[in-house]
């Protein structure tokens, strides 16, 4: 049983590997004959893929599809890339402060890399025409009712964060956003990663753009890192730069207003505020990271933000291991990483929030364990983030009653 154990870990490293090798090829970070090739064949697919995403739209413009309201405030968050801009604290402090102003908020989410219903289910649905199962609900606002693999990572962090908003997934966001509305009175919806949802009509746009990789290399899926071409930047209603760090970008903003002319840009920065412990009340200031050789680890779609970050708070990132994006991590990754910790006499190791939720809970580490707390911090194009969410609602909600 040991060996097949060690087996199915060497299968799953082992692809796990390829994949990191293809996120390296879509950033151009591999050089070579073989590279080269690879690349060549995710162009092909590229133009295919291009071709869906335009047709769609198109689907979408002309009626063919139909898209429907729901009637009250709707708050699309998303990016045009895959992962990586630091969507999940803007969700965060959105559904926060139109909380405290009165709002019922609710977040949908499709529930990336949830735990969905077993394919025997699906396919018995189908053969009999059975109503398809309800929205799983994260939390209902007074308790979380799903983990983190049932929910997937984002909707359980965001539903641990936020007492008193439900948190509600299913990929058809109109059923959900009806069954917020009957069931906790929601009259205000956020959609977590709803830039590319078309499906709902009459909402708010605001788009996440990361200051410092906006495009990749500017191509599409799966080439590049891009869903959709540039140009349908053009849905967005509200456009916000992220991780900034107060250096501006004119070529990007030339960018921006070429294909938006009209578009307002807020400017945001990611700013980490304390280390807390994993499975501890424990919590830290950022400068006992000062000096210390640590290890970091972490699985998301921009690792090297993060650990500038670490760096930035002055800690010497020794031992490094980067997983794929959402990765849930088993007891080997974490038992072989932190041997190679320990062995390194390090004084501690430090994740991501957003990994955190994905360390099995009754993991007992050998080392301190920490996780960095990140919070959205608006530098340019208003005074704070409240203005920003009551500048740009309050428009939504005179569009909305208009």
């Amino acid at each position: 049983m040991n060996f097949f154990r060690k087996f199915h870990h060497y299968l799953k490293q082992k692809r796990d590997d390829f994949a990191l090798y293809t996120i390296d090829v879509i950033y151009d970070r591999r050089q070579g004959g073989w590279a080269r090739f690879y690349g060549g064949l995710l162009q092909g697919c590229s133009y295919l893929f291009n071709g869906i995403v335009q047709l769609r739209l198109f689907l979408y413009k002309n009626r063919i599809l139909r898209n429907q309201p729901l009637g009250c405030l709707v708050v699309a968050v998303g990016n045009l890339t895959v992962g990586g801009t630091g969507k999940t604290p803007v969700v965060e402090c959105f559904a926060r402060t139109l909380q405290a102003r009165g709002r019922r908020v609710a977040i949908l989410s499709r529930g990336y890399k949830s735990k969905g219903e077993p394919l025997y289910k699906t396919f018995w649905r189908f053969l009999t025409h059975s109503e398809p199962p309800p929205p799983r609900v994260v939390s209902d606002g007074k308790e979380i009712l799903l983990d983190s693999e049932s929910a997937g990572d984002e909707p359980y962090m965001l539903a641990k964060n936020l007492p008193g908003v439900p948190v509600i997934v299913d990929k058809n966001r109109v059923k959900a956003g009806q069954f917020a509305i009957k069931n906790f009175q929601s009259d205000t919806l956020i959609l977590d990663d709803g830039f590319q949802y078309m499906a709902l009509k009459g909402r708010l746009n605001l788009l996440l753009i990361d200051l410092t990789n906006p495009f990749g290399n500017h191509r599409v899926l799966p080439r590049g890192i891009l869903r959709e071409p540039i140009k349908h930047l053009r849905r967005a209603s509200y456009i916000l730069l992220t991780k900034s760090e107060g250096v501006t970008n004119p070529e990007l903003e030339q960018l921006i207003k070429k294909q938006h002319p009209n578009v307002e840009i807020i400017e945001c920065a990611h700013k980490p505020r304390y280390l807390q412990a994993f499975n501890s009340d424990e919590r830290r200031d950022l400068n006992y990271l000062d000096g210390r050789r640590i290890g970091v680890f972490s699985g998301i779609a921009t690792p090297e933000s993060f650990e500038a970050l670490l760096r930035e708070s002055g800690a010497i990132l020794t031992q490094k291991r980067r997983f794929l994006d959402h990765h849930r991590f088993s007891v080997e990754d974490l038992e072989s990483f932190f041997k190679a910790a320990k062995a390194a006499q390090l004084t501690m190791v430090v994740t991501t929030e957003k990994d955190s939720v994905r360390i099995p809970k009754d993991f007992v580490s050998p080392l301190p364990l920490y996780y960095m707390r990140v919070e959205i911090e608006i530098l340019r194009g208003a005074k704070d983030f409240e203005e920003a969410v009551e500048h740009i609602c309050l428009n939504q909600q005179f569009a909305v009653r208009q």
